[in-house]
């Protein structure tokens, strides 16, 4: 009998709290597990066609090698996703300044961001339901305010679906933009590049030399339009400006939508397994990054060294610098109000 909740030590903080790693199996063939620093996806297997599992996220082989720096391996980012130029905004008449980790700029929160807090998680009784729980303190990391965060991970029941639901709220107003940042390879090994990406979406956001957007640009005629499915090893090596400055994809999509439920951000597939991924969200956004700063000087789970197109990310999010873009959607969040996000990975054979 298959247990649906199981876990085991996965050793311990420097300050001595323990860590321990969660998995949850819906018993249909998918089976996800997450620690407490920083709620990370250590692995998510699911079936093939032939009905064969493998991992299809890539991690690390232990809790000292997540200690260590690392691209953000299947972390919570926040309080902000993406890069705020600079590290600077001002809210209501007052400028704050944020520690800087990318070069000139803050990216996903600072040196310490979400990705590196040490998250409470409770299962839920009698549900496929792993509850993840941080307070962020007023000023961590520049940001203002004292922010409650819950962050839940869902598997379905009766249909092999990974649910991720945010929620916070703030005793100061503030910016918040939270993503899940995954490198998924369907094939569970080996290069991303014969995976076929579409993106549903007319417009994505062109960088700067530090990849800071400039504003928005349409897709047609470019290597960026994946609006009809699409290899992603196709076109990653054509000279377009954009993809030289970010060293093959990392860009914004604004998504084709209407409404505020659930809506379509990207469907991957790989021919070979016959695995498919649909990534639903409530975000207007999905940046879209191709592994390209994976630079084989760190070893995976499975223990191959990790290189360039390993893996890609798919990160449902509000834009990219949008505190300083009076034309993005907002990401200010006021006392009284609630931050609310869903995103869903549906799984399936293609």
């Amino acid at each position: 009998m298959i247990e649906p909740l199981t876990s085991r030590p996965f050793g311990a903080m420097p300050d001595g709290r323990p860590v321990t790693e969660y998995t949850l199996d819906n018993g249909r063939g998918l089976r996800l597990s997450a620690i407490n620093l920083g709620g990370i996806v250590t692995a998510l297997h699911m079936p093939d066609r032939q009905g064969r599992s493998a991992n299809v996220v890539l991690g690390l082989p232990s809790l000292a090698d997540y200690l260590k720096p690392h691209p953000h391996f299947g972390t919570i980012v926040g309080r902000y996703a993406n890069r705020i130029a600079a590290g600077r905004f001002t809210l209501d008449g007052t400028a704050h300044q944020l520690g800087l980790n990318d070069g000139v700029n803050t990216l996903h929160g600072g040196a310490t961001g979400f990705g590196k807090r040490y998250w409470e998680i409770v299962p839920v009784p009698h549900e496929l339901v792993l509850e993840l729980r941080y307070t962020s303190a007023d000023g961590e990391e520049g940001y203002p305010g004292e922010v409650q965060l819950t962050v839940r991970y869902t598997l379905g029941a009766t249909a092999n679906t990974w649910r991720i639901d945010y929620r916070a709220t703030t005793d100061r107003p503030t910016v918040l933009n939270l993503s899940h940042h995954d490198y998924f390879n369907l094939a569970g090994s080996g290069s991303v590049m014969d995976h076929v990406l579409t993106l549903p979406a007319s417009r994505y956001c062109p960088v700067d030399a530090t990849l800071i957007p400039l504003g928005l640009g349409e897709v047609a005629g470019t290597p960026f339009d994946f609006r009809m499915p699409t290899r992603i090893g196709a076109r990653i090596r054509d000279s377009h400006e954009q993809l030289l400055r970010a060293h093959g994809y990392d860009h914004n999509w604004v998504l084709d939508r209407s409404g505020t439920g659930l809506a379509l951000a990207a469907r991957l597939a790989h021919e070979a397994s016959g695995r498919v991924m649909d990534v639903h969200t409530t975000e207007p956004g999905v940046q879209f990054y191709s592994g390209n700063f994976l630079d084989g000087s760190l070893l995976g789970s499975a223990g191959a060294s990790l290189r360039q197109g390993d893996g890609l990310c798919l990160e449902t999010q509000h834009f990219p610098d949008a505190p300083n873009r009076p034309a993005f959607a907002s990401t200010v969040l006021r006392p009284g109000e609630v931050f609310a996000s869903t995103t869903e990975h549906r799984f399936g054979i293609g």
